[in-house]
């Protein structure tokens, strides 16, 4: 995937010492030990944003891929853990003392079980920023896998424990505006950086010929509303199939929509290299987007959302508050309640019944994209974060 993007070399992993304006080196370290080596924010976005702009930038994973230098950044793995427990005990372990070795200006970490790290890191004299992708308290609340009395118990001590620890840090990264505004309450430095399109994804607009479907991209599973999806497509009247892309997140989801009365009107990819699901994005009537309100989802930004609209492509998106101020304030798509099959077949046969205006809805999108919800403002802000807590 990253190869599409990027070229790729070899060289021995670490920290180099480029100079800044100044003739002083500046090096940054970034650590993850949940999302896959090449994530788009972490990866794509952030890291070869900040070698793009002289900084040594360092990706520290945990996926047992090995190291490995792509776009101007040294990525160390410290090997995959061999569980959920281990991701978060073992892993970050081993990340703390692969870091520990580096001599960096910043280090910047990802995920919440990272926390003490950060802190460590913090208590050895090291510029430390946390990114939070999401309000992770509320995110606990929607945890399948703990029951309703765990999901409280654990959701109020994370959140003590980030207050604490997140006081400490020298600034705090936040995916959405409403994940700033929670961070704001333990720390005074805290800077939104959205997940907008990079300039490459949104070089290719829709296709001349739109083929008479729709398209699911991303991890699939009842939260994220597929269910009812698929179900809608037994619904619809107006000929429309389904491409779904993605892979299913647990055994049962995928059982539960192949069994529903709309799978035949589904054709099921799996994952895709980015190059191809955009390929089918770009060539639908719209881009389906129907999460479930658990607290986490309200006030997201999912990246899908705005990959839609830098394809050119309506959307069809949950009726959430701040969904529905871009919708409305882009004219770029139609909102619905997620959990009503009968709401969602009806916005599909609307679309598929007026294609110019799927075409204008999309064009929309695509212009409000190219306006301002990219990532050249975001990567401003965070070059400008990084200068303002370097040394």
């Amino acid at each position: 995937m990253v190869r599409e993007v990027a070229s790729q070399g070899r060289s021995p992993p670490g920290v180099a010492q480029p100079t800044s304006g100044t003739g002083r080196a500046r090096s940054a370290v970034h650590l993850t030990s949940v999302h896959p080596r090449y994530d788009v924010r972490i990866f794509l976005k952030q890291c070869v944003s900040l070698a793009n702009a002289g900084w040594q930038t360092t990706l520290i994973v945990a996926d047992g891929k090995g190291d490995e230098f792509v776009s101007g950044v040294s990525i160390l793995d410290v090997g995959k853990p061999g569980g959920r427990l281990a991701r978060m005990v073992s892993a970050p372990r081993r990340m703390l003392a692969r870091a520990e070795t580096l001599s960096a200006d910043v280090f910047h970490f990802h995920d919440p079980e990272l926390l003490p790290v950060g802190m460590r890191l913090k208590r050895l004299g090291r510029r430390v920023v946390f990114d939070s992708h999401e309000d992770v308290p509320k995110d606990i609340l929607s945890k399948e896998y703990l029951n309703p009395v765990t999901r409280q118990v654990v959701s109020r001590l994370y959140a003590s424990f980030e207050r604490w620890g997140g006081s400490k840090f020298d600034a705090v990264v936040a995916a959405t505006p409403s994940i700033r505004d929670h961070c704001a309450r333990f720390n005074a430095r805290v800077v939104d950086i959205n997940n907008y399109p990079l300039s490459a994804e949104i070089a290719e607009g829709p296709t001349a010929q739109r083929a008479v479907e729709i398209c699911y991209v991303g991890g699939i599973s009842a939260a994220r509303g597929v269910v009812e999806v698929v179900e809608a497509m037994a619904l619809v009247r107006s000929g429309v199939r389904l491409q779904l892309i993605g892979e299913f997140l647990s055994e049962a989801d995928g059982r539960r929509v192949s069994s529903s009365p709309g799978w035949g009107h589904v054709d099921a990819h799996g994952h895709l290299e980015r190059s191809q699901a955009q390929a089918f994005m770009r060539r639908s009537l719209a881009g389906v987007l129907t999460y479930h309100p658990e607290p986490n989802h309200v006030a997201a930004q999912p990246n899908k959302l705005f990959e839609y609209m830098a394809a050119g492509i309506a959307v069809i998106v949950s009726d959430f508050p701040l969904w529905r101020q871009i919708v409305e304030r882009f004219d770029c798509g139609i909102c619905v309640d997620p959990q009503d099959p009968r709401a969602i077949a009806e916005a599909i046969d609307l679309l598929a019944s007026d294609p110019d205006r799927a075409i204008a809805m999309g064009a929309n999108g695509r212009q409000a994209i190219l306006s301002s919800l990219n990532w050249d403002a975001e990567e401003r802000k965070l070059l400008a974060l990084y200068d303002e807590i370097a040394p």
